[in-house]
C-alpha cells in the first residue's frame, strides 16, 4: 500500500517518527534559549468525507488540548552549560567511574517534556556528565528508570529506528549559527545513530555516518551510556573558550514521551532553541588524512571471477574544510530497494544509499529537487569539497557516469557538477542558491536558482523557491512556489502556490527529481494532535489536505482531497482511517477514490502488528487493497520484520494487480558484527530477491569485511535476471 505519512516539509517539520500504530511527533510551544545551570480481517469500509468529518467533530468536541499533571514539578531552568577540561580520557566501557569523570560538568534535573504533557517535568530523571580533552568530547548519561523490566532496546542496526526505543541523544551546533547541527543518538544496546540537521531543524538526514564511540550498560534502576565523540569528525568554528549550541533528548516509549533539557520547543530540532556549551578548546585539526581502500571480489551464476579495487581520500585542511575524492567507488553491497506499490502514474524517488553521496546530503533537501544523486548512475570517479566560510555553508560536487544511447548498445559519457551555498539569517533562517548541470553529448541539461527558509517568529514560517531550467527543451523555462506555514505545538497549517512551466521536466530530471511540469498548483493542509489525559484514548490526530492544479493554458488537471483521523489508545491499540478523492486528467478524465481502514498494536518495546483494508477506483479499475506488517524483536539479537502488500484491480487489463512479500530476519552478534536474510517478491514484475549478508565492522562504520550471496536484483521495480552471485569485499581505513 502506498501509505501517506506526515511529511517533515509539510507538517511544521516535527521531526515525526510514524511506524504502524505509533507515531511520534514532538511538539512544543516556547523555548528556553537559555537554561540556568548548576553542576485485518476486517470488511472494506467506503467512507464518504461527511462521514469522516463527522467523527473528527465528534472526538475534537470533547478533548482537552492542554494536558497537566499536577503531581509533576516544574522542571529547573538552565541557561549554559560550562564545559570543562578533564584529567584524562575515560574508558569508554559503559560503567561510570567518579575517578574518571572528575572535573566533568554534571546536569542532574529532570528534563522539560515535549510531549505528552507539554513544558512539564519529565517523572524519569536523567543525569548527564560532559567534558573534553584535546581530542574528543565525552558524555555520560545516566536514565533512571523505575520500571527496567520495561525498557524498550529493539533496534540493533546502526542507524535503525532508534527513535521507537528508549533513546538519548546529543544535538551540537558546532558553528553557533543556529541554524545546522550533528546528532548522535543510542539506545541501551548501544547502538548509533548518527546524522545531520539543517534548516533550522526542518531537514534531519540520518544517512550521515561517522566514526565515534558508545557503550552502554543496564543496572538494577536505570541504564548507563557513555558517549566519546572525537573533533576531528566535526566540522566547527575553533575559538579560545568557545561556544557551542547544544541539546539533550530521551525518549521513552512506553509514555511515548520525548523531554529535553533545553525545552520545551516546537520541534525537538529547533537548533535556534539550544542551550549553550561554553568555554570548548577545540583544537584547528587533528588526523586530517583518512585513506579507505576496497578489495572486491565477486563471482555470478555462469561468468568469471571479477576482482575490482578503488579507494576515498578524505582530507581535512582545517575545522571548516573537507575535501572528499572517490576512484573507482564500489556501491554493490548497499541496502535493497525495498518494493512498494505506486497508485499513481509518477515515478517514486528512492532515497540515496551511496557513500560518497552522504557527506553534506542534508543542505540539497528542497521542495524542487535540483539534484537527485539517484540520477548519476556508477561512477568511475568524484569529487566533492564542503564546508563553511563565514555564514555561508557551501559543496561543490564534480563525478562523470556512462550513460545508454538511444539505440541502447552503446554508451557514452556524462560529466555532473553540482554547487550548493546556504548563507545564515537571523533566527536560523537562511538563503540558498544551487546549479546542477550535466553535459551530454554536448548538451547541457539542469537549473540554477534560489531557495530560503524563513522563520518570522516561532510558529509563522515560510519556505519559497525560485529556479531557471536549461537545456535542449526547457529553453529557459521557470519553476518557482511559495509556502507560508503556521505551527503550534500540537498544529499545522500552511498554504502553498508552485508554477512549473511547461517543457522543463525532461531538463530538470537530467540532474534533479520532477515529477511534473505544466502546472499552477494551490496545495493547503491542517492537522491538530489532541493530547487526552484521561480514559482509553491517549491521543487523536485528524487531518485534512485539499490540492488542486490547472495547466499553464488554464486547463483543469487535478484536484484531490485527503482526511485522515488517527486515535491511538493507551494500550498500544491504533485505528486509522483515511479517504482519499481526487480528479485526473490524462488521455482522458478520471474520478479515483480510495478509503482505507488500518488497525495495529504497538507494544512500545519493539513488538509491532498491522492490518490494512482498503477499497475504491483507480483509473476506471475497481480497487482492492490489503496488507499485513509485523516486528518483532526476540532478546536482544534477533529481529524480524516481515510485510504483505496486496493490490487487486477489475478489470485488471494491464496486469497490474500486485503481491508483495517482503521478509527481513536479522540476528545481531553486535552492533558492528551481524548476519541478515532480506527475501522480497513482486508478482507484477516476476520478480524474486533474495540477499544473504555477513558483516563486521571492525573499524565502523567504513572499516568492514563484508561476505554477500544475492539472487534477483535489488534495485526497485527491476525484473529479476541476476542469478547466483556471491560477493566478498574488504575495506580498510588509514
Amino acid at each position: 500500500m502506498t501509505k501517506k505519512i506526515v511529511n517533515l516539509s509539510d507538517a511544521n517539520r516535527l521531526a515525526c517518527h510514524r511506524k504502524k500504530g505509533v507515531r511520534f511527533i514532538y511538539p512544543s510551544k516556547l523555548s528556553a534559549r537559555k537554561i540556568d545551570l548548576t553542576p485485518l480481517s476486517t470488511p472494506m469500509l467506503r467512507i464518504r468525507i461527511k462521514s469522516i468529518l463527522s467523527v473528527v467533530a465528534i472526538i475534537c468536541s470533547g478533548v482537552q488540548t492542554n494536558v497537566i499533571a499536577d503531581e509533576l514539578t516544574e522542571p529547573g531552568r538552565a541557561e549554559s552549560l560550562q564545559l570543562v577540561r578533564m584529567v584524562a580520557a575515560p574508558i569508554i566501557d559503559g560503567a561510570i567511574s567518579e575517578s574518571e569523570w572528575t572535573g566533568a560538568s554534571v546536569v542532574d534535573q529532570a528534563f522539560v517534556q515535549n510531549e505528552p504533557e507539554y513544558g512539564k517535568a519529565s517523572p524519569f530523571r536523567t543525569i548527564v556528565r560532559i567534558g573534553q580533552t584535546d581530542s574528543a568530547l565525552y558524555v555520560a548519561i545516566e536514565a533512571i528508570d523505575p520500571q527496567p523490566d520495561r525498557l524498550a532496546a529493539a533496534s540493533t542496526q546502526r542507524d535503525g529506528k532508534l527513535e521507537r526505543d528508549d533513546s538519548v541523544a546529543i544535538l551540537l551546533d558546532t558553528f553557533s549559527d543556529d541554524r545546522t547541527a550533528y546528532l548522535f543518538r543510542t539506545n541501551a544496546l548501544a547502538t548509533q545513530e548518527d546524522g545531520r540537521i539543517a534548516d533550522n531543524g526542518r531537514t534531519v538526514d540520518y544517512r550521515w555516518d561517522a566514526a565515534w564511540l558508545c557503550a552502554a550498560t543496564r543496572q538494577e534502576d536505570r541504564w548507563v551510556v557513555e558517549i566519546e565523540i572525537p573533533f576531528s569528525i566535526l566540522k566547527y568554528d575553533v575559538a579560545e573558550e568557545g561556544n557551542w549550541g547544544i541539546n539533550f533528548i530521551r525518549t521513552i516509549p512506553r509514555r511515548l514521551e520525548t523531554s529535553l533539557w533545553a525545552g520545551p520547543v516546537q520541534d525537538v530540532y529547533r537548533v535556534s532553541r539550544f542551550g549553550e556549551l561554553t568555554g570548548i578548546n577545540a583544537p584547528e585539526q587533528i588526523d586530517p588524512w583518512q585513506f579507505i581502500p576496497y578489495l572486491l571480489g565477486s563471482i555470478a551464476e555462469s561468468e568469471d571471477v571479477e576482482v575490482e579495487v578503488g579507494a576515498d581520500i578524505r582530507w581535512r585542511p582545517s575545522s571548516k574544510l573537507g575535501v572528499d575524492l572517490t576512484v573507482n567507488p564500489d556501491f554493490a553491497l548497499v541496502e535493497a530497494d525495498v518494493e512498494t506499490i505506486n497508485l499513481s502514474r509518477f515515478e517514486l524517488k528512492i532515497p540515496e544509499k551511496r557513500p560518497f553521496f552522504l557527506e553534506g546530503n542534508e543542505m540539497f533537501s528542497q521542495r524542487i529537487s535540483q539534484f537527485y544523486s539517484r540520477r548519476i548512475g556508477d561512477i568511475q570517479w568524484g569529487a566533492k569539497v564542503s564546508g563553511k566560510a563565514g555564514r555561508t555553508d557551501f559543496s561543490a560536487i564534480t563525478s562523470s557516469s556512462n550513460l545508454t544511447l538511444e539505440d541502447e548498445l552503446d554508451e557514452a559519457s556524462a560529466d555532473y557538477n553540482i554547487v550548493r551555498m546556504q548563507h545564515s539569517l537571523r533566527r536560523g533562517s537562511s538563503v540558498g542558491l544551487l546549479a546542477a548541470n550535466r553535459n551530454f553529448q554536448d548538451d547541457n541539461s539542469g537549473s540554477a536558482g534560489i531557495d530560503t527558509s524563513l522563520f518570522f517568529s516561532d510558529t509563522f514560517g515560510m519556505t519559497a523557491q525560485l529556479l531557471s531550467v536549461h537545456g535542449p527543451t526547457a529553453d529557459g523555462g521557470l519553476a518557482w512556489f511559495l509556502r507560508p506555514s503556521w505551527d503550534t505545538a500540537t498544529s499545522h497549517f500552511h498554504v502553498r502556490y508552485t508554477n512549473l512551466d511547461a517543457g522543463i521536466l525532461e531538463d530538470i530530471n537530467a540532474v534533479g527529481f520532477l515529477n511534473d511540469d505544466d502546472r499552477k498548483e494551490f496545495d493547503t493542509k491542517a492537522e491538530h494532535t489532541f493530547w487526552i489525559n484521561s480514559g482509553p484514548i491517549q491521543k487523536v490526530e485528524p487531518s485534512i489536505n485539499y490540492n488542486r492544479f490547472w495547466s499553464q493554458d488554464g486547463v483543469l488537471r487535478s484536484w484531490e482531497t485527503e482526511i485522515q483521523v488517527d486515535v491511538e489508545f493507551r494500550n498500544g491499540w491504533d485505528i486509522e482511517i483515511q479517504h482519499v478523492d481526487e480528479f485526473k486528467l490524462f488521455e482522458k478524465e478520471f474520478r479515483n477514490d480510495l478509503t482505507t481502514l488500518e488497525i495495529g498494536w504497538d507494544g512500545r518495546d519493539g513488538r509491532s502488528v498491522s492490518v490494512v483494508a482498503g477499497s475504491g477506483v483507480n483509473f476506471d479499475a475497481d480497487l482492492t487493497l490489503y496488507g499485513i506488517e509485523a516486528e518483532w524483536p526476540v532478546g536482544d539479537r534477533w529481529r524480524f520484520s516481515y510485510k504483505l502488500e496486496r493490490l487487486e484491480l477489475e478489470p485488471n487489463l494491464d496486469s497490474d494487480s500486485t503481491t508483495i512479500h517482503v521478509l527481513d530476519v536479522l540476528y545481531a552478534f553486535h552492533p558492528d558484527l551481524f548476519a541478515k536474510v532480506f527475501i522480497q517478491t513482486n508478482s507484477e514484475i516476476n520478480k524474486e530477491n533474495i540477499q544473504v549478508l555477513w558483516v563486521w565492522r571492525f573499524q565502523p562504520p567504513f572499516g568492514s569485511l563484508q561476505l554477500a550471496y544475492q539472487r534477483g536484483t535489488s534495485e526497485q521495480g527491476e525484473q529479476s535476471q541476476q542469478g547466483d552471485t556471491f560477493f566478498s569485499k574488504l575495506s580498510w581505513v588509514f
